[in-house]
């Protein structure tokens, strides 16, 4: 229920009839993926919808932030001033062990590889895709995780579950070859 925000941002930024097929195919993906018996709480439905406001939020903001800022000069104030808020509750919650190199290194390996990493190329790409088609590619986010549960756990797929990530697939490469760009990138 997450990526109804990105998949509503990729509704609303539509331009074309073929476009609102790649997002509901995509649409269709995930619901699959997240088909299974649940219980389902009001609260729980709000935070998923206030999650996919977060996503859509993130999308447009990343976006203009791409335009407005050289290089990756946007997304390292973005992340000094994150780790700027962050400071006063890591120093309350766990001062003992912030001594430990150890710790330190791992933290910083972690940080570099969920979200310096991610960030950087997500803004890159928001540079020349419209975030439509960037909502869209959003939507294979489950079906790589997925993959990876395959590969990592040994968790093996339903029918279902297959037919979702070929949805998703197809919705994600639909999107990308339908002229999306904004600007073709600079050759290199």
């Amino acid at each position: 229920m997450e990526f109804v925000g990105p998949l509503t941002l990729a509704v609303v930024g539509s331009r074309r009839p073929r476009d609102l097929l790649w997002v509901a195919l995509a649409a269709v993906g995930v619901g699959l993926l997240g088909l299974e018996r649940g219980h389902i709480t009001l609260p729980g439905v709000l935070f998923a919808l206030l999650a996919g406001a977060a996503w859509a939020a993130y999308i447009l903001l990343s976006a203009q932030t791409g335009r407005r800022w050289p290089g990756l000069d946007g997304l390292a104030v973005a992340s000094v001033v994150a780790t700027l808020l962050l400071t006063p509750l890591v120093l309350h919650v766990g001062t003992s062990r912030l001594g430990d190199g150890r710790i330190v290194v791992l933290g910083a390996a972690v940080g570099i590889l969920s979200s310096v990493i991610p960030y950087s190329c997500e803004l890159v790409a928001l540079r020349s895709l419209r975030p439509a088609v960037f909502s869209i590619l959003m939507s294979l986010e489950p079906a790589a995780a997925a993959l990876a549960g395959i590969v990592v756990l040994g968790e093996f797929l339903a029918p279902v579950q297959w037919l979702a990530m070929a949805c998703v697939v197809v919705a994600s490469v639909g999107a990308t070859r339908s002229r999306s760009v904004i600007a073709e990138p600079v050759p290199g």
